[in-house]
């Protein structure tokens, strides 16, 4: 029994050395992936999974009781020789012969047997720490030489924008001192020019007042030229005994209501008239004569001119002709003139003045191309459509979308008449050469003629079937053209009120409608006419009865 425990307690103690390559010799078990278990259709019952689940439980705890993977164990530091320590030594202060014959001697001791390993040892361990240390103090003062050489370049640094900062600081004071200087400057001048203020002020009064006064000043003067020449031209007429024609341009033409006389031209007309039937050779009974019953009962009614006048301004329009060229048109000038859209504009006939109207209820006359604003009208209760200089340059007709049509005289500086009779807007206008009619145009479907003598309506001109858009009188002739919306346009004669010709052809509403300028007449009622519409531009001549 003894024996057995003596034998059992004997053991040994055996050095292994474990080297980097022994490491690869250990062979891994390869431990297989388990395989996906699926159940098959119909074997899907509560026994079956327990008995799974239990092989599952067991396989994992088959797999944790193996062993792991041997790990690599940490050896320490091995102790450097001496003769290494001092070879290294010699190597790193690059005592190169020294070396040499350090290790000539070291070899021939070792192979005599005089240096034994067990007699040389190990280089201590507070001699390598002292070297370690060595070093890194080496290193250190390295890195405290840097810090001081980066410190310096710091130092000059911020001295040199502490100097910066000096030099802006008096910098910000002395504009800040320029700054107040000027706002006191700007302040006295505000104030010395604050003085001005009132007397500028007067001054621009002073001058729109003179301005008013030459516009007017102007027309008067016109006026007055056109009388004297109307006057001189009936008193030739009624000596010689010649038939009378109306001028070419009647310049100021205007009928004083208040005192209830007749202009020269619409005297000189009557006179004509009365001359023609009284040396008639079949003369009828005046008591039937519808004229002479009209002019009994509208006593202030004006004379429509006989036939068509020659047009003065045709020979200039030839001579202005000029083909249009692409490319040639620029903008010059935008005026805003009113708050609100412009719907209607129109050209003094003697002066460089335009009249804007707009939907802001206001028409203004205003020069060109400077935009100066000379009069402005208010009076109308709603847009306006439409605007027209008299002849002479010294009226305006106007109209609106409140259904009236207005007369202004810039002489009188205001309305002098009001048109009242379309049931709708009225949405066009224009004034017959001689001055004394005015035409509108009416969303009633309806055209009407104005005498503006009797202050009454001659004709209404029916037929359209839609709103008419405009309306034109041919220049010193009694011809009445329209456009409307019923795609049509008509020609109308001003002295009966009715229609001598009515175009089609349009797919589209008719917006405007004017006469050519730039033919010449060839025969009595015989025009020219360009129409034009929303997409097509057609041309039309045709011998009204």
């Amino acid at each position: 029994m003894e024996e057995a425990t003596t034998t059992e307690g004997t053991f040994c103690l055996q050095q292994v050395t474990i080297t980097e390559s022994s490491e690869d010799d250990y062979q891994y078990e390869e431990i297989p992936a388990d395989e996906d278990f699926s159940l098959q259709e119909g074997d899907e019952d509560l026994a079956k999974a327990l008995h799974t689940m239990h092989e599952q439980t067991i396989d994992a705890q088959i797999m944790a009781q193996r062993p792991g993977q041997i790990t690599k164990q940490s050896l320490s530091e091995t102790p450097e020789i001496v003769d290494d320590f001092l070879c290294n030594f010699l190597i790193r202060m690059g005592m190169n012969r020294t070396l040499d014959c350090f290790q000539t001697e070291w070899y021939e001791l070792m192979q005599r047997g005089v240096l034994e390993p067990k007699d040389v040892g190990f280089v201590p361990d507070a001699y390598t720490c002292n070297q370690h240390l060595e070093r890194e103090n080496i290193y250190l003062k390295k890195e405290m030489e840097n810090y001081k050489f980066a410190a310096n370049k710091a130092k000059e640094a911020l001295l040199k924008m502490q100097r910066e900062r000096d030099f802006h600081r008096m910098h910000h004071k002395r504009v800040v001192q320029e700054k107040n200087r000027l706002i006191n400057d700007i302040k006295r001048l505000k104030t010395h020019y604050a003085l001005y203020e009132p007397m500028l002020r007067q001054l621009n009064e002073k001058y729109e007042i003179l301005l008013r006064e030459k516009m007017l000043t102007s027309l008067e003067r016109d006026k007055v030229v056109g009388q004297i020449t109307g006057l001189q031209a009936t008193l030739q007429s009624l000596e010689s005994g010649s038939n009378i024609h109306i001028p070419v341009m009647k310049v100021g033409h205007w009928c004083d209501r208040e005192a209830g006389l007749v202009g020269p031209s619409q005297r000189a007309l009557r006179q004509a008239k009365e001359q023609k039937v009284h040396s008639a050779v079949n003369v009828h009974d005046s008591a039937k004569d519808p004229a002479k019953q009209m002019s009994k009962k509208y006593p202030k009614d004006s004379e429509f001119p006989e036939g068509i006048q020659v047009n003065p301004y045709l020979a200039c329009a030839k001579k202005c002709v000029r083909p249009l060229k692409s490319g040639i048109y620029r903008l010059s000038n935008t005026l805003k003139v009113h708050d609100l859209a412009v719907t209607c504009l129109a050209l003094h006939p003697r002066k460089d003045i335009i009249v804007t109207g707009s939907d802001d209820r206001l028409w203004k006359m205003w020069a060109f191309p400077n935009g100066n604003i000379i009069v402005k009208g208010e009076g109308h209760t709603d847009w306006l459509s439409g605007c027209c200089f008299h002849p002479s340059g010294s009226k305006l007709v106007t109209s609106s979308g409140d259904k009236t049509v207005r007369v202004w005289d810039f002489t009188k500086g205001g309305c002098i008449l009001k048109l009242e009779g379309h049931s709708y807007a009225v949405l066009d206008c224009s004034w017959h050469s001689c001055g004394d009619f005015v035409a509108s145009a009416s969303m009633d479907e309806t055209s009407k003629v104005w005498d503006l003598n009797s202050e009454r309506c001659r004709y209404t001109l029916r037929g359209h079937k839609d709103s008419v858009n405009s309306i034109e009188f041919f220049p010193f002739s009694n011809i009445i053209l329209t456009s409307s919306a019923d795609k049509t346009l008509s020609l109308w004669d001003a002295r009966t009120g009715l229609c001598a010709q009515t175009f089609y052809g349009h797919l589209h509403s008719c917006n405007h409608a004017t006469f050519n300028m730039k033919f010449q007449i060839h025969a009595p009622l015989f025009n020219i006419v360009y129409l034009t519409s929303l997409q097509i531009i057609q041309f039309f001549s045709q011998h009204v009865a």
